[in-house]
């Protein structure tokens, strides 16, 4: 268990206005159902932001599940936000047109949590 532990950390922060989930290691089969567990158990606010910047790698798997939490956010009245993605995860994004569907910044989360 100790090796799963290091290839995927999640971690929320809540702010009146905005939910930040902060992901760190490698998002595949093996951590996808982590990472879908910890934004849905995000609390509802006006912004989910999904800080990627420690992300060493995003499968299809992952591709999945940030559609669905776009799909799943919107029906809550909110909306999803990607966070700082490393040139790899920027890759993916863009090649799989999610980049298109859903906002990406390049600012850290504490930046965008302590503007709200």
């Amino acid at each position: 268990m100790r090796q799963h532990e290091e290839r995927f950390h999640v971690e929320t922060t809540v702010s009146d206005e905005a939910v930040c989930v902060r992901v760190a290691g490698v998002i595949d089969i093996a951590t996808v159902a982590a990472f879908r567990a910890a934004l849905w158990a995000a609390p509802t606010r006006g912004e989910l932001r999904v800080d990627l910047s420690e992300v060493r790698l995003l499968s299809a798997a992952g591709v999945r599940t940030l559609v669905a939490a776009r799909l799943w956010v919107r029906s809550q009245g909110g909306a999803l936000v990607l966070v700082d993605p490393p040139p790899v995860v920027e890759r993916v994004l863009r090649t799989t047109g999610l980049r298109q569907v859903i906002p990406v910044v390049d600012v850290t989360p504490e930046r965008l949590l302590a503007a709200v």
